[in-house]
């Protein structure tokens, strides 16, 4: 998985600490982004799903976080990813600049994994007219916070 960095403590991803994982490469590019280093798809480093695994599990907090740049651009290896975290008992979030109802219309296996086993997504492109700081774990009242985890 091509990722932009990881952050191994973070209060503001998420509810409580959580690690979170920043991939590398976004086609939205939206105006006024927080992270537009994490536009370019060959950005950061090359890491295997099984080291990225190791480092959650070794910083050891309850939650992992997913966000970029785009996440589903890497469909595949964030549906891994999201495997992996489960299996370690991870409560996991996932940011995307995709709504639900368009990574619903991709009718990708790995994406449906993602939407199955993921706790939240963050959805929906940051609009900077929308802008809004008192809003949690967004940027911009379009964008949701839902709830997947159907247990």
């Amino acid at each position: 998985m091509r990722v932009l960095s990881i952050v191994d403590e973070s209060v503001v991803d998420g509810p409580g600490v959580r690690t979170v994982v920043f991939t590398a490469g976004c086609p939205h590019r939206c105006p006024g982004c927080h992270n537009p280093t994490s536009w370019n798809p060959n950005g950061g480093v090359e890491k295997s799903i099984q080291e990225l695994s190791h480092h959650i599990a070794h910083v050891g907090w309850e939650g992992v976080t997913i966000s970029g740049g785009e996440p589903f651009l890497q469909k595949e290896e964030l549906a891994m990813l999201v495997q992996e975290c489960k299996k370690q008992g991870k409560n996991v979030w996932v940011y995307t600049g995709y709504t639900l109802q368009q990574l619903e219309n991709m009718e990708d296996t790995h994406v449906q994994y993602v939407l199955d086993h993921a706790d939240v997504l963050v959805d929906g492109r940051f609009e900077q007219s929308l802008k809004d700081l008192s809003l949690r774990f967004r940027g911009s009242s379009n964008q949701r916070v839902i709830f997947l985890n159907k247990v």
